[in-house]
């Protein structure tokens, strides 16, 4: 018999599941938690056997999709029921991904309840499976059509009605009678007269727009457009645009707007602004030891003025970590390595203008502990049936100030709310993706070390990775531009300067 049939993660989060046998929530999410830790590495198999069940299972690529059947089924059948599952899944699907299988999953368990009824394989193959689900009817077809050809007569009849009132109205006005009750722009509107003006305004008008001719009015204050009265409207356009911006602002999450303060562009952009932008890829393992730590930075340089194009930039590199650095190819490298100074190769030549242009890129890979900025120490400790876990942060690089930190904890599925002790910052707990969220809005040589405690139930390994991501307006490598110079004259121009180093990823395994 066919318990049921699963879509998970490789660390046996169900996605979507099917159970053909009554089964309760709690126990099916504990077959699937226990998948992945029965599964033998080292051979390859299509099926694990535990004591009481069978998993019949197939990879799809970060995903698996798994049957779960007693341990008397016939093996070969249910092999075959598991590759039409596997089929069914690209159907409904366009990446085999945890979100496309999420925001598809009905549609998936319609299919699922297609292949299997009551546990056992229904004769079906993947064209039926598709008829089946899409549930087409020729008697819906026939009344979809008698409804539509309703709809136009009905549509065709309003427009005739209402011609035929707006060529009495226009007659009526030839002959200076009074027009009949049809409502309108200041006109009183007798019985009737309601539903006249509702066809007569909603369908001739959006057939063929019109310019009504402004009807007569007493005198009194005209609120008029006025030569001269430009100035008022224009600032009240723009407070309406702040006011705006505002809202669209605070409705946007907490993260995102503290983010976006953090990241804000300099107020005054000068007519040659430069934008230095850093991003680290970083894995590390629970148990101390730097894996990989990768960091790539990049000066882009806009100039908005062409009397300003032809320019050199003087670069201050204060780093001592033995950061790789590489000029543009047009830039003149001799000139870079004996004075710092970033140039066109043809000093005639001037920078494009009004586009962001990258002129300095420099790379830095490690596996040295020291270079870690921010160490996180995650020890989750068991106790009888739950575990505890306290979790640390310490800032390793103190020039640098981390913003709008986040540190993911992911959490044992269907266990319920963690339970805090103490802990510095805010949380968030996300009990659809279980992800317990360490939110710090800044970290600094002030405040370089916090921590966290909190208890659930679990084992130690389901507390991995760990994820952090933060924001800072200070680059690791303390790589500058001092001064910038024209190349007549080598007289110094105004600059503004942008810095933001970012997360690409920052995980402890």
């Amino acid at each position: 018999v066919l318990l049921a049939a699963a879509v998970c993660t490789k660390a046996g989060k169900a996605i979507v599941s099917r159970q053909f046998v009554e089964m309760t929530r709690t126990r099916i999410e504990g077959l699937l938690a226990a998948f992945p830790k029965l599964m033998n590495t080292g051979k390859q198999h299509t099926f694990v056997e535990t004591e009481s069940v069978r998993y019949v299972y197939q990879p799809m690529e970060k995903l698996y999709m798994v049957l779960i059947t007693t341990k008397n089924s016939n093996i070969l059948e249910d092999l075959e029921t598991l590759r039409l599952f596997s089929r069914v899944i690209p159907e409904y699907c366009r990446a085999l991904e945890e979100n496309e299988i999420s925001e598809h999953c009905f549609d998936l368990i319609f299919a699922f309840d297609e292949i299997v009824a009551l546990g056992y394989r229904e004769n079906v193959n993947l064209a039926q499976i598709r008829t089946f689900t899409e549930m087409d009817s020729h008697e819906e077809k026939v009344f979809r059509a008698v409804r539509e050809t309703q709809e136009r007569e009905a549509k065709a009849e309003m427009r005739r009605k209402a011609k035929e009132l707006q060529q009495a109205r226009r007659d009526a006005e030839r002959q200076g009678k009074k027009a009949p009750g049809f409502g309108g722009f200041g006109s009183s509107a007798v019985s009737g007269g309601t539903t006249a003006a509702m066809i007569t305004e909603t369908i001739i008008e959006t057939e063929k727009p019109k310019v009504a001719p402004a009807p007569a009015r007493p005198s009194g204050p005209s609120k008029a457009l006025k030569l001269g009265a430009k100035g008022k409207e224009v600032d009240n356009f723009v407070d309406k645009l702040k006011l705006e911006g505002e809202n669209i602002l605070t409705s946007v999450g907490k993260r995102s707007t503290e983010a976006a303060k953090v990241l804000a562009p300099p107020v005054n952009m000068e007519s040659v602004h430069m934008k230095i932008e850093e991003k680290i890829s970083l894995t590390c393992g629970r148990d101390g030891g730097l894996q990989n730590m990768e960091l790539h930075g990049m000066i882009i340089l806009h100039i908005s003025d062409e009397k300003f194009a032809r320019i050199r930039l003087h670069v201050e590199n204060e780093d001592k970590r033995g950061v790789q650095l590489q000029t543009h190819p047009n830039v003149d490298k001799k000139l870079f390595t004996a004075e710092s100074q970033i140039g066109l190769k043809n000093p005639e030549k001037s920078f494009p203008v009004n586009s962001d242009v990258g002129v300095l890129k420099w790379r830095l890979q490690t596996t040295e502990e020291s270079f870690i900025p921010l160490t996180i120490n995650c020890w989750p400790s068991e106790s009888g049936s739950s575990c505890d876990v306290n979790i640390e942060y310490e800032l390793q690089e103190e020039s640098l100030e981390l913003n709008d930190v986040v540190i993911t904890i992911p959490l044992p599925s269907g266990v319920g709310a963690p339970v805090i002790g103490e802990m510095d910052g805010e949380y968030r707990h996300d009990g659809r993706r279980n992800l317990l969220e360490w939110c710090l809005p800044v970290i600094n040589a002030k405040a370089k070390s916090g921590s966290l405690e909190f208890s659930i139930a679990g084992q130690p390994s389901d507390f991995f990775p760990v994820q952090v991501s933060f924001v800072s307006k200070k680059n690791y490598c303390n790589i500058q531009v001092t001064k910038v110079t024209q190349v007549d004259g080598n007289s110094p121009v105004r600059f503004s300067t942008e810095t933001t180093f970012l997360v690409d990823k920052y995980e402890i395994l």
